[in-house]
């Protein structure tokens, strides 16, 4: 299903269920522009789970830091004089010919 028909149809939903709403009663408050849904909208929003409570202290694990360090210093990285990372590049085989034979992979 498309985007636009996906929106289509929701709007669609949307609008046949507020026919609904008032056609029972409901009333639709209109609310200015610009105005806020929270009492004192100058003040920061409400505590949410990912910051409630006070921080908490982190456990050190210096053993499992200065393993990921040994690895890293232990990759052997093949540089070119330039400076840049030397990677496998594919280049084109000719026959005798001149002709296209294959690729192949070659190290730098």
């Amino acid at each position: 299903m498309s985007h636009s028909v996906y929106k289509d149809r929701l709007r669609e939903k949307l609008r046949r269920q507020t026919e609904d709403f008032v056609a029972r009663g409901g009333q639709i408050d209109r609310v200015a522009p610009g105005v806020s849904g929270r009492g004192d909208a100058l003040r920061p929003p409400p505590a949410t789970h990912f910051n409630a409570g006070p921080r908490q202290d982190r456990t050190p694990v210096p053993e499992v830091v200065a393993a990921i360090e040994l690895r890293r210093k232990q990759k052997s990285i093949k540089r070119n004089a330039t400076g840049r990372i030397n990677k496998p590049r594919r280049t084109l085989v000719y026959d005798d010919f001149g002709e296209p034979l294959r690729w192949e992979w070659k190290d730098q």
